[in-house]
């Protein structure tokens, strides 16, 4: 049986179904539903061969190519079909949802699959996705300067029940000119929406979602922009931390990276740090004095997060202060800080 459905349906599905994607290994990388798998029809020189054939020659000939090119690959896509799908029920999209898919749909159901052909494919699915950035959401930002230790009290907070966006996760970037930590690879902007998109499905809307504030751009990824103006325009904490401790932890976060790869992200920020600056962190990362490497780059950075803050509205920044190591503290104590928030906004507004 093949059933037609939209992807919002797909998705809302109450048990969830694999979900193959018939598109070439190339426009898979270049971004793909989250969890689905790549059952390519074609390679990706074949298919430039059929759109060539399609364009110069006409449909029934791209067809009959497309035919002779899957011939002895049928009983492979169906194997592969029951690894991901062992009880015959699967999605299934192309690009659009033209011939690819319904030939992939049309074979597995001959195979006594129950299939679910998504309506308009990829294409549409990404539509989706951007109609998830419009959505409003309850933000609260968690800020402050580097090494306040932001990302693992947003950890800490997810622990114990909150809800919590990641963005330099899905970004696989810490946000800095180090921020790969020499070990991170980006996804492509498009994958980047996605894997964003399909976090935020999950999420009731009705309670607040954590975000630690970013800069538009985290690496080469670009936060889509109606998410990020919402970013801008939440409450945000701001965790105010001691400059020695802050040293301290990222001394021991970064101390353990590579040296020249250190000394090529310092030169990369040489035009905002200023030659002398430069020249003794990288002196200091020769000489293995992290303290003073990371001291001398904060001041950059922590220029950079003022004049950032200096942007957002007074009245929607709070300021705590953070004292200690524990980060599951941190959390409990940003916490009850939020609910005091909460009880003056409502004092002020009533």
């Amino acid at each position: 049986m093949i059933r037609n459905i939209s992807i919002n349906d797909f998705i809302k599905l109450s048990e969830p179904v694999p979900l193959a994607d018939v598109r070439t290994p190339a426009e898979f990388e270049q971004g793909h539903v989250p969890g689905a798998f790549n059952i390519p029809l074609f390679s990706n020189q074949e298919r430039v061969k059929v759109g060539t054939t399609y364009k110069q020659v006409g449909r029934e000939e791209a067809i009959l190519l497309g035919f002779d090119l899957t011939g002895s690959k049928w009983s492979g896509f169906i194997k592969q079909a029951l690894e991901i799908a062992p009880d015959k029920k699967i999605g299934v999209h192309c690009w659009r949802g033209g011939m690819r898919s319904g030939a992939m749909a049309w074979a597995l159901n001959l195979y006594g699959f129950e299939v679910y052909l998504i309506e308009g494919g990829y294409k549409k699915y990404r539509g989706w996705v951007h109609q998830q950035f419009e959505a409003s959401y309850r933000l609260l930002i968690l800020g402050g300067m580097t090494g306040s230790g932001k990302t693992k009290i947003l950890h800490s907070l997810k622990a114990i029940g909150e809800q919590v966006i990641d963005l330099e996760d899905l970004a696989q970037h810490q946000g800095s000119s180090y921020g790969t930590m020499n070990k991170m690879v980006q996804p492509t902007q498009e994958q980047f929406e996605n894997n964003l998109a399909h976090q935020l499905k999950d999420l009731d809307r009705q309670r607040k979602i954590w975000v630690e504030d970013e800069s538009l751009t985290i690496g080469k990824r670009s936060v889509p922009n109606p998410f990020w103006y919402q970013m801008r325009s939440a409450a945000m904490i701001d965790i105010k931390v001691d400059l020695q401790q802050r040293i301290a932890s990222l001394a021991i976060e970064y101390g353990g990276l590579d040296k020249d790869f250190l000394v090529e992200c310092t030169e990369r920020i040489r035009k905002r740090l200023g030659p002398e600056q430069t020249k003794h962190a990288i002196i200091a990362i020769q000489e293995n004095r992290m303290k003073d490497f990371i001291g001398i780059v904060l001041v950059y950075y922590d220029k950079t997060y003022r004049t950032g803050l200096s942007k957002r509205n007074p009245n929607l920044v709070f300021s705590l202060d953070i004292t200690g190591d524990d980060v599951s503290t941190h959390a409990q104590q940003i916490l009850i800080f939020t609910h005091t928030i909460t009880v003056t906004e409502q004092v002020t507004t009533s």
